[in-house]
């Protein structure tokens, strides 16, 4: 059984335009691994783990400072709610009432709109091997019902896993879906782009989608044949190379498909190697599908750790969620929270070196 991490810091990070003190928090386990995170957004900083030679080395993209990190968006890393992903044509109907929501991505709703989670300040607490982060979205923030109270806690382990435990509960019924939008890259800083990285997601399937903004048919796309195909280890610039071959990947601009994950229950939905570093990186989730993103819209303008600029297709995402415009979509799983329900999800990163 994997033991408790040896040390919790917390420190200053920076203040918000408002005057509010954002803080990091970094976990520190018993081999000298670390994982860092601020109260903005809740925020991943770094993630430092061994590679094949033992050496800690920063696996995720992000920004040395608070100022880089509001002025450069894209989401990076932060916690994502009320609802992750899309949600088609900015709207909903509940309860045979019409919701109108934030219009921030091509005329639908992305990643909660204007103002979501990844904007919140997050109160936050010590607590054992981790940190605990709260918030609560009052009734009518980027357009949904319910005053809705969130609770994120990391926690990271002596065998180096990283664990995000999702909950929630609302006073009106509403929907929701939260996620962690980190921006992987398994050979560390100063890395290439993920050509070389090798990836397997457990699924058969994905759900279709009609265009470029991403919403979802209804539908469900075999990966079979596909450049999607991720059922065993492949090499995402093989696969990649091979994305104007196939419509959903033209749709995507490359990876940017929800998986359909096979199984219920919390179980391994994804894994990815980097044969350079000698990492790999194990995705254990309950939720009913991920996001793989190929990093297709990094174009080099944005500036990265220590002064560097991050390149096209530097990072991947594999966002575990509900399946995208669920609320829009019958047949899709139920994204409604009512109240004296509990939301809750979890998913866990183990970080280890390829066998």
């Amino acid at each position: 059984m994997p033991t408790a991490a040896a040390a919790v810091t917390r420190e200053p990070f920076g203040r918000a335009p408002d005057g509010t003190p954002v803080d990091q928090f970094t976990i520190t386990n018993a081999s000298g691994a670390s994982v860092s995170l601020v109260t903005l957004g809740g925020t991943i900083t770094s993630i430092n783990v061994p590679d094949r030679d033992g050496k800690l080395g920063d696996v995720v993209l992000g920004y040395d400072n608070l100022a880089a990190t509001r002025v450069a968006g894209g989401y990076m890393n932060a916690l994502i709610g009320r609802v992750c992903n899309r949600i088609g044509g900015a709207r909903f109907t509940l309860n045979g009432e019409e919701y109108r929501l934030a219009r921030n991505d091509k005329g639908n709703h992305l990643h909660g709109g204007a103002v979501g989670f990844d904007k919140h300040i997050w109160e936050a607490e010590i607590i054992g091997q981790g940190v605990r982060l709260t918030t609560v979205s009052p009734d009518g923030e980027e357009g949904y019902p319910g005053s809705l109270s969130v609770a994120v806690t990391y926690t990271f382990t002596d065998d180096n896993a990283l664990s995000i435990q999702y909950e929630a509960s609302t006073d009106k019924d509403t929907v929701v879906n939260l996620t962690n939008h980190a921006y992987f890259n398994l050979e560390g800083l100063g890395s290439r782009t993920i050509a070389d990285h090798e990836m397997m997601i457990d699924a058969d399937s994905v759900t279709a989608v009609a265009s470029a903004d991403c919403i979802p048919t209804g539908e469900l796309y075999p990966v079979a044949g596909t450049p999607l195909d991720l059922r065993g280890f492949r090499n995402l610039g093989e696969a990649l190379s091979l994305e104007k071959t196939d419509p959903q990947m033209i749709r995507g601009v490359g990876f940017d498909h929800n998986y359909v994950l096979n199984g219920k229950g919390f179980r391994l939905a994804a894994m990815v190697r980097s044969p350079a570093s000698g990492r790999v990186m194990r995705v254990d989730t309950d939720a009913p599908g991920v996001q793989f993103y190929s990093g297709n819209h990094i174009r080099g303008e944005v500036i990265g750790k220590a002064g560097v600029p991050y390149e096209y297709r530097q990072g991947f995402c594999l966002e575990t969620q509900n399946w995208p415009d669920a609320i829009n979509r019958p047949n899709f799983p139920d994204s409604v929270l009512r109240p004296g329900q509990q939301y809750s999800t979890k998913t866990t990163f183990t970080f280890g070196i390829i066998d």
